[in-house]
């Protein structure tokens, strides 16, 4: 049985959003499966910000959410989330501790990626899952990885290649946002810049946590929606040969 998306959070009626959890969920089903009454699962949540995915990684354990910002952890205390203030590469847990690791859209943002893969190998149990999400092809880079202080954007060889050298064996992985991909791609070289994005890196305001999407007006947000779970659909049954993202389950060999 498929593991219900929820729609708690404003996040989660964008269709990106949406769309991204949707994936996730079908890749997290395949290789773990929601935990079962009396299991006590444990999933590490890197980059965590404000806890917006915390009540999706749920049905797969007790979620701790790791950031090394203190502005949205302060928005996941108010939501009575487990949280710590932290650094991925210098993860504050054991070793062997975690089922599940959660970098999802994260490892791009790390300069030393192959220490923040090896310390999510580190803390994750023989056998456990790294469910990753992260930008692809460099050529697409735009004004959105600028403000959001992008190191790179990966080919899905290159992510494997990585995964592999720190000891992390790829379960599957593919392309996603795949039927945007002819439009994303040429917004990205027809408008390289879109300079009303906003970025916490870019302001002091307390009440800024997280980088705003651009808005998607309806009814385009509600047909996205229907094309996104397409995708899904499909990404439980194959890889796709493209998109603008990557996502990707990893296993720490036993």
């Amino acid at each position: 049985m498929a593991t219900p998306v929820l729609t708690v959070l404003e996040e989660d009626r964008h269709a990106w959003f949406a769309g991204r959890t949707r994936a996730i969920q079908k890749y997290l089903d395949a290789e773990v499966g929601p935990h079962g009454p009396g299991e006590r699962r444990l999933v590490l949540d890197i980059g965590s910000g404000a806890g917006n995915m915390a009540h999706h990684l749920a049905h797969y354990g007790h979620v701790i959410g790791l950031d090394y910002n203190a502005r949205p952890l302060a928005v996941a205390a108010q939501r009575g989330l487990t949280a710590v203030q932290g650094w991925g590469d210098d993860l504050p847990f054991a070793d062997g501790s975690m089922d599940i690791v959660a970098l999802l859209d994260t490892v791009e943002h790390v300069p030393d990626e192959l220490r923040l893969l090896s310390e999510c190998k580190r803390v994750l149990k023989p056998g456990g899952k790294l469910m990753l999400t992260t930008p692809a092809f460099m050529w697409l880079w735009s004004y959105n990885d600028d403000i959001n202080n992008h190191q790179r954007r990966y080919t899905a060889l290159e992510l494997q290649q990585k995964l592999e050298v720190c000891g992390l064996r790829v379960k599957r992985m593919s392309y996603n946002n795949f039927f945007l991909f002819p439009l994303v791609a040429g917004m990205r070289l027809l408008r390289p810049e879109s300079p009303n994005l906003e970025s916490p890196h870019l302001t002091e305001d307390e009440n800024v946590y997280q980088v705003e999407m651009e808005p998607i007006p309806e009814p385009l947000n509600t047909a996205l929606h229907t094309v996104y779970w397409l995708e899904a659909e499909i990404l439980q049954r194959a890889s796709l040969p493209f998109g603008i993202s990557i996502i990707c389950v990893a296993e720490k060999r036993a």
